[in-house]
């Protein structure tokens, strides 16, 4: 009788133990992707005022600023995204997307480098239902973004 007492004493430490394991693992894991993938969303104005540290991943969205895209440097297209009150530069190498354009909004994902948004990835965003809620919410703060009326 003893035998089987110390037998289950055992197996629920082993479950203990392995629960702990497991446990440490996971939140491991959603330490690595809060600081790699979910990147912190700024809007230029945030940059300006909080400036991120240099290094620091993290996401801008707003609108390519009017009159600031720059190509022809090779694979590198530069160019500015505002939310009206404030713009930053942006350079990027790649291919853009197809909806990308002066006065639509985008989302980068990089970071500064001497004052510079460089961007590893631009996503071009058209309507609301493709813009982070954040990246709305900054416009209409600001005054430039308006419900698109339904049923139009």
């Amino acid at each position: 009788m003893a035998g089987m007492k110390g037998l289950k004493k055992q197996r629920r430490i082993q479950i203990i133990a392995l629960a702990v394991v497991l446990l440490a693992g996971s939140t491991a894991l959603v330490g690595y992707a809060m600081r790699d993938g979910i990147n912190y969303f700024r809007s230029p104005s945030q940059v300006y005022e909080k400036p991120p540290s240099e290094g620091e991943v993290f996401r801008i969205g707003g609108l390519v600023e009017d009159g600031s895209v720059l190509r022809g440097q090779g694979e590198t297209v530069s160019f500015k995204v505002t939310d009206t009150k404030s713009s930053v530069p942006v350079t990027y190498t790649g291919v853009l997307p197809d909806l990308f354009a002066e006065g639509q909004g985008m989302v980068g994902t990089g970071s500064m480098v001497n004052g510079t948004f460089v961007a590893t990835e631009i996503l071009a965003k058209h309507d609301e239902t493709y813009m982070p809620k954040e990246v709305v919410d900054a416009l209409k703060e600001q005054g430039v973004y308006v419900d698109p009326k339904p049923g139009s």
